[in-house]
């Protein structure tokens, strides 16, 4: 099974915290279930170079598996971020250098 980051983008006058939208959230990861490799966290300040698409800001990002990019992008669908306006972006992670990683990551696989 692949893992794929979530990297989520919300409108620039999103505001989080909101408790429906914390409830949102909270659902859409326990409805994905085990395919949830980590929840991640959210990003509340930010600043950009380059093209990262007009009007919207990071809003941050979870880790999930999945047999691969397509049943990654079903489980995207879900997002609560898609009904506030914003996106994800959906990308297969791929280990360059399995033996260029810390210790502790080492560790825990």
């Amino acid at each position: 099974m692949a893992t794929f980051l979530f990297a989520y983008r919300m409108p620039e006058n999103y505001t989080p915290g909101r408790p429906a939208a914390i409830a949102a959230w909270n659902a859409w990861f326990e409805s994905m279930g085990a395919n949830v490799a980590e929840r991640g966290n959210p990003v509340y300040d930010s600043g950009t170079l380059g093209n990262c698409g007009a009007g919207t800001r990071p809003a941050g990002y979870s880790l999930v598996t999945g047999d691969d990019l397509e049943a990654a992008v079903a489980l995207a669908r879900g997002c609560p971020v898609l009904a506030e306006g914003g996106g994800v972006e959906v990308g297969e992670i791929t280990v360059v250098n399995p033996s260029d990683r810390p210790k502790a990551q080492e560790a825990a696989t």
